[in-house]
């Protein structure tokens, strides 16, 4: 076992750090601000929500193709953002093994940053995802994105493909009512099984995301009308309320072991890798260009006026920006991981 340092690999096999929760460990509610009916996911509304609203901010700071994602630093934050996330990029072609002639999926694919470097390399890449801003912008830029739901792809919809990737989606395709519903497990094993149909035998599948930390609040400690109310400013409660109202209708998986007990049937995990501290930096470079003076930025914040006035939810959401999950990762309340998975035969 390797520690948590950007990039650090580990084994398959590494000791468990998080377990996933017993149907019996549910808590009553979840920490989100708006959990509604059956759903299994995020929906497009809260999608929008959370990437459309920021795409002109986020565009306007990043500027065009930006990466909505943890960079790789591994460990060297000397790197330029760019330089990071390029190196991501590198180290995703790398592991899928993509090259002139190769299908490529983006499940989530965000303002397309994977899928330029996918179509410089002289791949095909198709993206999928919920945000109809981001779709646009991707379609402005040439590439071929679709406005279609990531755990509905089947190769009738989209085709088959040589590798998927997938970075940053994950976080959203169970909502907190499916997990109260014990239907996490179920929504995970349905994705990699879809995922699965669409490749070949040994095919890989790059999965990047967040997951509950060692540090989570205890399941049973967690009550939806106090985060409502909002706990005590500073708590550890408190940046989880503010994580809900950023992104409604998403629940993370606990810990990287019920993802991959999750995927089990289908494939096996080739390499895994912990981006904790790089998502840190991340954060923190995201910070200083959002918050970068800008005349573009001021003209459409104050577009926002009048929803910041009628809507509490709002105003925490937007204030808070990324900051609450820079501090959820310093205390350890969110964990990140990179892991290449290849299709069983």
């Amino acid at each position: 076992m390797v520690g948590r340092g950007g990039g650090a690999s580990e084994s398959p096999h590494e000791a468990k750090r998080t377990s996933p929760r017993s149907t019996h460990d549910r808590p009553a509610y979840a920490p989100c601000s708006a959990v509604r009916d059956h759903r299994a996911m995020a929906d497009q509304d809260d999608l929008d929500f959370t990437y459309s609203l920021t795409d002109r901010i986020f565009r306007y700071s990043m500027g065009e193709l930006a990466d909505f994602s943890g960079a790789k630093y591994d460990g060297d934050f000397s790197l330029s953002l760019e330089e990071a996330q390029r190196r991501k990029h590198q180290y995703v072609a790398e592991q899928l093994k993509i090259g002139p002639g190769k299908r490529i999926l983006d499940l989530g694919c965000g303002w397309g940053a994977l899928l330029n470097f996918i179509r410089d390399l002289g791949a095909t890449g198709i993206g999928v995802t919920l945000s109809a801003a981001q779709a646009r912008a991707c379609r402005r830029h040439g590439l071929d994105v679709r406005l279609f739901d990531a755990r509905e792809v089947s190769r009738e919809s989209v085709g088959g493909f040589d590798a998927v990737a997938s970075l940053g989606a994950f976080e959203h395709f169970c909502s907190p009512n499916a997990y109260r519903a014990g239907r996490q497990e179920e929504v995970y094993r349905g994705l990699f099984a879809r995922v699965a149909s669409l490749l070949p035998d040994h095919g890989r599948f790059y999965l990047q995301t967040m997951v509950f930390g060692r540090n989570m609040i205890a399941a049973e400690q967690i009550d939806i009308d106090a985060l409502r109310g909002l706990p005590p400013r500073g708590s550890d409660a408190w940046y989880l309320a503010l994580l809900g109202r950023q992104f409604p209708g998403s629940w993370l998986p606990f810990g990287r072991e019920q993802i991959v007990g999750c995927a089990e049937p289908h494939f096996r995990l080739v390499s895994s890798s912990n981006g904790r501290r790089d998502y840190i930096e991340t954060i923190t470079q995201w910070n200083a260009r959002i918050g970068a003076p800008s005349l573009t930025k001021t003209l459409f914040k104050l577009a926002l006026v009048p929803r910041w006035l009628t809507s509490a939810d709002f105003r925490l959401a937007f204030t808070s920006g990324v900051s609450a999950n820079k501090v959820c990762f310093e205390r350890e309340l969110l964990d990140h991981y990179r892991m290449v998975f290849e299709k069983r035969e």
